[in-house]
């Protein structure tokens, strides 16, 4: 953690958009669910070794990096032959807020600020984490790319985006845990951008380049 918070001119936001896994929830449960949980399962279903089922998915995840496909669970369903959410109900447990988001968050609420949740998650997945972690009253708008059919590594998102919820990128707030999603909103002119360090909290920080970081909400300076 830093010496000091993050110093925010608070004053220059009136938009906040969030990115959800990695950044206000723990990646763990991800990184568990779609590199042990599902390799094991698959593995299962095709009478293969756990080595062989991970090695087969790892390639296929590898080919949708990026792309929407990538976050569809729909996808994966048909592609795998497998229910993904029933898959998910198993390790459900393992859902939770990173430390000091739902304080984040509250403060956030109580400004006049609008404050949007902005995932590339399937609606699917994003009602399934809504239920178990309930965070969605905190929101103005909780936006997925689905929904607008691109994800938010590509331009065309963001313009989507400013098109459905107008948003002065000089005077809007973004943060996220991917470098992609974070170049992409910077290239479209997003003044405050800032990447999370440890988006997963039982593996090692990530390194972000190019923005401010923070590991963990404590490091902002309070609204």
């Amino acid at each position: 953690m830093p010496d000091q918070p993050l110093n925010l001119d608070w004053n220059s936001i009136d938009t906040v958009f969030l990115d959800m896994d990695g950044t206000l929830l723990d990646l763990y449960f991800d990184n568990h669910f779609w590199l042990e949980h599902v390799p094991k399962r698959y593995a299962e279903k095709h009478g293969w070794t756990l080595e062989e089922a991970t090695r087969h998915l790892g390639q296929k995840y590898h080919s949708k990096a990026g792309t929407l496909d990538w976050y569809c669970i729909d996808y994966w369903g048909s592609e795998l032959g497998m229910d993904i959410l029933t898959l998910k109900e198993e390790t459900e447990h393992l859902i939770g807020m990173h430390p000091h988001v739902e304080h984040f968050l509250s403060a956030l609420h109580a400004s006049e600020k609008f404050v949007a949740l902005v995932t590339n998650a399937h609606p699917g997945t994003l009602a399934f984490k809504l239920e178990r972690v309930p965070m969605g009253h905190y929101f103005d708008a909780l936006v997925t790319s689905h929904d607008y059919g691109l994800p938010k590594e590509e331009r065309g998102f963001w313009e989507r985006l400013r098109d459905k919820h107008p948003f002065e990128p000089a005077r809007t707030l973004f943060m996220d845990d991917s470098q992609a999603v974070l170049d992409a909103a910077s290239a479209f002119g997003i003044r405050h951008v800032i990447g999370i360090t440890a988006p997963d909290s039982r593996n090692a920080d990530r390194p972000i380049s190019g923005v401010q970081t923070i590991r963990d909400f404590s490091e902002l300076n309070p609204l």
